[in-house]
């Protein structure tokens, strides 16, 4: 979003638009968004040359937004609001470049920007879960509050599956259910004060891949008070106990998550 106004900036022009967005995401090098600019041909140099053709229509609907320090077009609040419901839909609290890039396309406000090939591209690269992988090797651990996080019963089973199949998905209930025929799961679940699960991680239980970290999830309403962090790390610590030099996070949809939490890195596509 910053460097969508640096670009209003560049431009010389009078309001931000999706076209300065779209600019934004392709010129960005870190994550998902690297992939994208590095595969997709959009040229930033070619969208910048047709921001004057749109200048005087988009001057006529600029608006202010609290999201923006500069004047925006009605366009970008429409493309906010549409990246938010995204969000919604998938029981995330943190709006992501995925989003926006969704919402962006899911408008037509930058179709004629776009190929096909371009937007499968920023579809496929941008704003889908991708794996992702962290090194353990030389990893340091933080400090970290564990007094609510430990490290599944047998007794746990029942309570956990129902907890996922009605808070996630029925398919990831039934991973975790797989993961309690080991004699010592590999699975950690976080509780309230009541010793309710709010949360879970797992490592190792998927299809019986080894180094392989997830599912994990933590309930909407306890999002963003450390949990998933917390859970993440106790997960890692063991798998690097174990001895595994690396960490696969299989579908990693908050992907600047895992990016800030434990360096991970995205997995480019074939």
């Amino acid at each position: 979003m910053r460097n969508a106004e640096s670009e209003v900036e560049v431009s010389k022009s009078n309001v931000l638009e999706p076209i300065h967005l779209l600019i934004a995401c392709i010129s960005e090098k870190k994550g998902a968004l690297g992939e994208v600019s590095l595969k997709c041909t959009l040229d930033a140099a070619f969208l910048r040359a047709q921001i004057e053709d749109v200048e005087n229509t988009a001057n006529q609907n600029r608006t202010k937004s609290p999201l923006f320090n500069v004047n925006v077009t009605e366009e970008i609040k429409q493309v906010f609001e549409v990246a938010i419901s995204i969000m919604k839909k998938y029981n995330q609290v943190y709006l992501n470049e995925g989003h926006v890039l969704k919402a962006l396309i899911n408008t037509d406000l930058i179709d004629k920007y776009l190929n096909d090939y371009n937007k499968e591209i920023i579809l496929t690269l941008g704003t889908t879960s991708r794996d992702m992988i962290t090194h353990l090797g030389n990893y340091t651990f933080p400090n970290i509050n564990s007094h609510f996080v430990r490290k599944v019963k047998q007794t746990d089973s029942d309570k956990l599956v129902k907890y996922v199949e009605q808070n996630f998905s029925y398919e990831w209930s039934q991973t975790l259910k797989g993961g309690f025929k080991s004699r010592n799961p590999s699975i950690y679940i976080a509780l309230n004060n009541e010793e309710e699960i709010v949360g879970f991680a797992a490592f190792d239980v998927y299809k019986n891949k080894k180094s392989y970290f997830g599912p994990m999830g933590v309930s909407e309403s306890n999002r963003m008070n450390g949990i998933g962090y917390s859970l993440l790390h106790h997960c890692l610590k063991d798998m690097k106990d174990i001895g595994y030099e690396y960490a696969i996070i299989g579908g990693a949809g908050p992907i600047e998550f895992y990016e800030r939490a434990c360096n991970a890195v995205v997995i480019p596509s074939a």
